[in-house]
This record gives structure tokens, C-alpha cells and sequence, in this order.
């Protein structure tokens, strides 16, 4: 691909208004609370649209479209009944025990509602979830710039072998993450995640536009794809009988509880940014206004992967419909879905049936190339990277405040002072980028980073869920239940894991690695059974253990606990819209009104 000087320039403009935000901010980052938490002084609309974009990293935007492809419409319900339901419940219900308690992070809360163990263990998983998180970003921008040939010119110029481009892109991406994260930490990767997310909907709009017109519009798209990948819910009866290959009670109990709730709920990296916000208010709005565009998404990053998938079977080549400019494919894929392609062989990579495993993860950026005209190409381009940057710094952020303040503060050193835990915040951030370099090569043997991502939750975020259900509704539930409920419930996991596989897959880092009980239609199907699975054993071993074991005095749980907690004031200034019942109530009607309309 040649990019032209006007491509290059938005590309740059973007990068120099990146790093120039983490230079302007540097001076404001005098103590560790400004550097974690942004001095708890950002307004509620900045910190909606922040805990929103901290989401929109690779697997929102390539993973999303990847699914679109491979699961159709039915990836919607990562939306509609994944992330609304959850995200109301978070500002009405959880929000005012974490911005009322006054803790620095989700262990933290865990430590003050059980104990340290507690804190320690999800301190230590949520830690590494992070650095897997990021890693995938990682993986994916490096992808894209491999894919797109962006620096065959440059490496040409300087002598530097084409083969290098994955492993340089991996690098320079974590240098820039780390650049600005570590001099502006919170506040800078929040100002940057509102400046990402304007660029995706400037970057993306037009794509789809384009997409849409070209196939000749939904109705034109649903005449080119299997009745099954227009329709949300029709064949959910069933897990045979839709593309995701999980029945109703998978989809609502693996995805639209577990899965949803334990994210959107105790995922610090989205968390944070309601905690930053200057009020109690603002903080318990947050998520509800994230939620507005949360529900309008599906638009922009699952549509062009069914029009990805939807085009006509590959030729060896396909034109730029703007520019003329030739595209090659390979002649094993679907649509603009190529075969993945063993990066040691150069050849298609096959399942164990012999079948070309196609490479989902590629459907955003061939739509780029077959779509946009130059100048367009460069805003698309950026705001692809944008993603990606979005994505690593909030989960490095999330990372160097875990690390510092739940395992260095509280296990290592307890007695430094404050800027000495600022320093370690820094340092924290740079090997948090070092691990994450690692766990993006792990992120290589995925054809679709959002199974990889939901099995990496289903491990931490699913029996977390059960274990912040008890806590916070129950005054019964001790630390010695909440720790022992954890560690089941992980281990449910990593049993379920080793013992199923998805079809089509091999043993290894898919599952099956202790032994063949069950095969999955999908590995989504598979991801939302280890998560029900984790979830169900973490909450029945909590409870059994609890049930043993002498509580806390109810005086020690107030504040912590729903029942011994002061309910916030009603906002009486606010128009009944603005109130968070009010907001959350009109999220939940459209969320509805959207399933049916998909149904």
C-alpha cells in the first residue's frame, strides 16, 4: 500500500497532539493521587466518554468487526444485553460503594470489605489480565501496520528487511504508550481517550457509509448473508442453530450476567474512570452516559465486518473502489476475509478438519483498503491507531495503580513516601509495557482476539463477579469465604478450560489440555460455559465457607455493604433525564428497543 504525504501528515499530526498532551500535563503530576487518579477533578461527561473509550481498544474495534464476520448481528449482544444492563447497574447500584469508600482500586475495596488475601489474589489476577489485555492491543495494531505494508518504504529506505515489521511495530507502539502515560499518567491517557473516541466515529462513519452503499444497504446486506447473521435472537433455541453456537441460557447466563457484569462492574481499567470524576454525581453518571453511545456502536465496528464477509468470494486481487489501487488476496478466504497465514511457512494455516482457518482480525483493515480514497485512508488509518493506543494506555494505567498501590504499597515497601510510590508508578508503567510485549505474541494463535479476550476474562472477571455479589449484598459473606470462593472459581475455570475444546481446534492454548470431555460449537461458546462455571463454583464455595466462618462486626461494614450503606441524596436540581434513575431507565428502554427491532 502507498500512503500519500497528506496520509502521513494526519498520522503524524495525531501522534505529535498525543505525546504533546503528556508534555503539557507533566507539570500538574506533583503527587501519586495525580498521577493514579487525576486528583479526583474530571467533569462527568469527560469521564463518560473516557469510560467508554477505555473500552474501545483493539478488540472493540478489530475484535468486534472480527466477530461481525465470523458470528454476525448476534456479536450485537455484546451490547445490547453485554454491556448496557451491566453499565447501569454499575452507576446505580456499585458506584457509590467505590467513590463512597474513598478507595484507590477495586482490590483495594476488597481489602476494606474482606481482607488482604483477598485483595492480594485479585490484585495479582487483575494484574495480569491487564498485561494480556494490552499485549492483544499491541498485537493488533502491529497486525494492521504488517498487513498494510505502512513502513515497506521506510524499512526500504533505511535497508531494514520487510520481516521485521511485526516485531518493530510492537515496539514502537510501546514506546509511544509509555512516552505519555508516563509523563501525564491518569490525566493524559483520559484526555487522549477523548480525543480517540471522536476520531473513531470521524474515522469509521464513513466507512460504513461507504460499505453500506456498495452492498445496497441492510436490505441489500441481508439478501447476501445467511438469514442467521441478520437476526439477533432467531435460532438462540438451539446451540446448533446459530452462528455463535450457544443456546439462550449460555447467551444470558454466560454472557449477560457473568460475563457483562463481572467486566463492566469490577474491571478496575473502567472503574477508574468514574472514580476520577469530582463528584459523587458525576461518578454515578459516568457510566450511564458512556452507555448512550455504547448502544449505537454495533453501527460502526460490527457492520463492516459482515459487509467484510458479505462481498463476493475472493480473486486473487480486488481494486480500491475510489482509487483504482489493486488489492491481492489469497484464494482461500471469504469475501475480504483472508486465510491466516503461518507466519514461519508463509502458507494457510488449516483446522483439524483441513479447512483454511480464516483471519477474522483482518476484516477492518481490508475494508480500509477497499474503501477509502487517500486523505480518507490516513483518518481511517488514525483512527485505527487510535484504538489501539486507547486500549494499551488503559490497561497500562490500570496496571501501574494495581501494582503500586496493591501489591508494591501493600507487600513490598509500606512506609516510603509519596513520591517515591510516584516514581514507582512510572517505573510500574514501563514494565508493564515490557510484559506486554510478551503476552502479544501469545495473542498470534487467535484468528479472533475476542475469543482470546473473553477467555482471559472468563478467568478473572467471572468469579470476581460472584465474589463482589456476596460482599456487597450480603453482611454474612467473610474474608475466608470471599479468598477460598476466588481461588475455586479460577481453578473451575482452568479445569473447564483443560478438559473442552472448541471445534475444529487443536489441544494447547484452546483447551483440551487435560483431556477431551466436550467439544464447543465455537470458542465463544466455550469462553461463556468456563465463565459460567467459574462464576457458579466461586459463589458456591463462597457461600459455604461463609457459612463456617465468623463474620465481621456490621459497625466494620458500613459504608461497604448495600444494606449498611447511606443511599445518595436525591438530585433534586436535575431534570428527572439527568438523574441517574431517570438516565438509566431511557438506556435500558432503547437497549430493548434495539433487540426487538433486531430480533
Amino acid at each position: 500500500m502507498n500512503l500519500t504525504t497528506i496520509d502521513w501528515l494526519i498520522m503524524v499530526v495525531y501522534f505529535a497532539f498525543v505525546l504533546g498532551i503528556g508534555v503539557a500535563l507533566k507539570r500538574y503530576m506533583k503527587t501519586s493521587t495525580d498521577f493514579f487518579m487525576a486528583g479526583r477533578s474530571i467533569p462527568a461527561w469527560i469521564c463518560g466518554l473516557a469510560f467508554l473509550s477505555a473500552n474501545l481498544g483493539a478488540q472493540e474495534v478489530i475484535g468486534m468487526a472480527a466477530s461481525g464476520a465470523k458470528y454476525g448481528i448476534a456479536t450485537s449482544h455484546f451490547y445490547w444485553i453485554g454491556a448496557i444492563p451491566a453499565m447501569v447497574f454499575v452507576g446505580l447500584f456499585m458506584m457509590p460503594f467505590y467513590y463512597g469508600s474513598r478507595a484507590r482500586s477495586v482490590p483495594e475495596y476488597l481489602r476494606l470489605r474482606f481482607d488482604e488475601k483477598t485483595r492480594g489474589f485479585n490484585a495479582i489476577s487483575f494484574a495480569t489480565m491487564t498485561v494480556f489485555s494490552s499485549g492483544i492491543s499491541m498485537y493488533a495494531m502491529a497486525k494492521l501496520i504488517q498487513i498494510l505494508h505502512i513502513f515497506d518504504g521506510p524499512f526500504a529506505w533505511l535497508g531494514v528487511p520487510t520481516s521485521w515489521t511485526f516485531h518493530v511495530s510492537i515496539v514502537l507502539s510501546a514506546l509511544i504508550v509509555l512516552a505519555y502515560i508516563f509523563l501525564g499518567g491518569l490525566t493524559s491517557a483520559i484526555y487522549n481517550e477523548v480525543l480517540q473516541f471522536f476520531l473513531i466515529v470521524a474515522g469509521f462513519l464513513p466507512l460504513v457509509f461507504l460499505g453500506l452503499k456498495n452492498v445496497g444497504g441492510w436490505t441489500g446486506l441481508k439478501q447476501q448473508l445467511p438469514s442467521a447473521f441478520t437476526h439477533s435472537w432467531q435460532g438462540m433455541g438451539s446451540a446448533q442453530t446459530n452462528p455463535l453456537g450457544v443456546e439462550v441460557f449460555g447467551l444470558m447466563m454466560g454472557l449477560g450476567f457473568v460475563l457483562s457484569f463481572g467486566y463492566w462492574c469490577t474491571d478496575f481499567l473502567v472503574v477508574q474512570r468514574a472514580m476520577a470524576a469530582d463528584s459523587m454525581s458525576a461518578a454515578r453518571r459516568t457510566p450511564l452516559i458512556a452507555a448512550i453511545p455504547k448502544m449505537v456502536f454495533p453501527v460502526l465496528v460490527i457492520l463492516p465486518g459482515m459487509i467484510a464477509i458479505a462481498l463476493p468470494n475472493p480473486s486473487t486481487q480486488t481494486v480500491n473502489a475510489s482509487t483504482g489501487q489493486v488489492q491481492v488476496l489469497n484464494q482461500e478466504g471469504k469475501g475480504l476475509i483472508p486465510a491466516k497465514v503461518d507466519e514461519r511457512t508463509g502458507a494457510p494455516m488449516l483446522d483439524a478438519q483441513g479447512k483454511p482457518i480464516l483471519d477474522y482480525d483482518l476484516a477492518i483493515p481490508n475494508m480500509l483498503l477497499h474503501y477509502f480514497p487517500t486523505g480518507l485512508l490516513g483518518l481511517g488509518l488514525t483512527a485505527l491507531l487510535a484504538s489501539f493506543m486507547s486500549g494499551m494506555a488503559g490497561n497500562v494505567t490500570a496496571f501501574n495503580t494495581v501494582w503500586t498501590y496493591d501489591i508494591y504499597q501493600s507487600y513490598i515497601n509500606k512506609k516510603a513516601t509519596d513520591e517515591h510510590y510516584l516514581w514507582m508508578g512510572r517505573m510500574a508503567t514501563i514494565f508493564g509495557i515490557a510484559l506486554s510485549i510478551a503476552a502479544a505474541y501469545a495473542a498470534t494463535r487467535f484468528n479472533n482476539i475476542m475469543d482470546f479476550l473473553q477467555l482471559v476474562f472468563a478467568f478473572v472477571n467471572a468469579p470476581l463477579f460472584a465474589t463482589f455479589l456476596l460482599g456487597m449484598f450480603s453482611k454474612r459473606t467473610t474474608g475466608h469465604g470471599a479468598f477460598f470462593g476466588l481461588l475455586s472459581g479460577t481453578t473451575a475455570a482452568a479445569l473447564h478450560h483443560g478438559l473442552t475444546l472448541p471445534a475444529g481446534a487443536t489441544a494447547g492454548i484452546k483447551g483440551g489440555w487435560l483431556g477431551m470431555v466436550h467439544t464447543y460449537p465455537s470458542e465463544m461458546a466455550q469462553n461463556f460455559w468456563t465463565a459460567i462455571w467459574a462464576w457458579c463454583i466461586c459463589f458456591a464455595v463462597t457461600i459455604l465457607i461463609s457459612a463456617v466462618t465468623r463474620p465481621r462486626e456490621e459497625k466494620e461494614l458500613v459504608g461497604l455493604v448495600y444494606s449498611l450503606t447511606e443511599k445518595p441524596a436525591p438530585e433534586e436540581h436535575l431534570p428527572w433525564y439527568a438523574r441517574p434513575l431517570g438516565l438509566g431507565a431511557i438506556v435500558l428502554g432503547v437497549a430493548l428497543v434495539l433487540n426487538i427491532i433486531f430480533w
